[in-house]
């Protein structure tokens, strides 16, 4: 029972990482990161006025939806926004047909389903403490 609990907190705080990570390095930049999407998608159909602010949404849903899973704090809700998130990259991948994207946006929304599915496991988190305290 350990191991699974154990196995659960590497593999979200991996998965958080790499999400926060995405995010972070973003928000800096969030401007031009944002006017890059729109120059990338310019001839797909999905219009300006809905890429540019995805752009901010984007950068900032990552940020917060890592740190909320590094430090499993609405992980249930976390995991749920992660999958809704990588499920409208999907979408983005394949209307500017960027194949080579969408495998790693798979994986990631295999790990959130796993880790949503797999959610009792989750033992070593804040939503414990918080739950444990009442």
């Amino acid at each position: 029972m350990k191991d699974k609990n154990l196995t659960y907190l590497l593999m979200r705080l991996i998965i958080g990482i790499s999400m926060l990570g995405h995010g972070l390095v973003r928000l800096p930049k969030i401007v031009a990161f944002s006017n890059g999407m729109v120059a990338k998608f310019s001839e797909s159909m999905i219009p300006s006025f809905l890429v540019e602010p995805f752009g901010y949404v984007l950068t900032i849903a990552e940020f917060l939806l890592g740190v909320l899973l590094v430090i499993g704090l609405f992980t249930r809700q976390a995991l749920i926004g992660s999958i809704i998130t990588m499920t409208l990259l999907v979408l983005g991948s394949t209307m500017v047909e960027n194949w080579s994207l969408i495998n790693s946006q798979l994986i990631h929304a295999a790990v959130f389903a796993f880790l949503l599915w797999h959610i009792n496991y989750n033992n070593w988190s804040l939503d414990t403490i918080i739950k444990n305290k009442k």
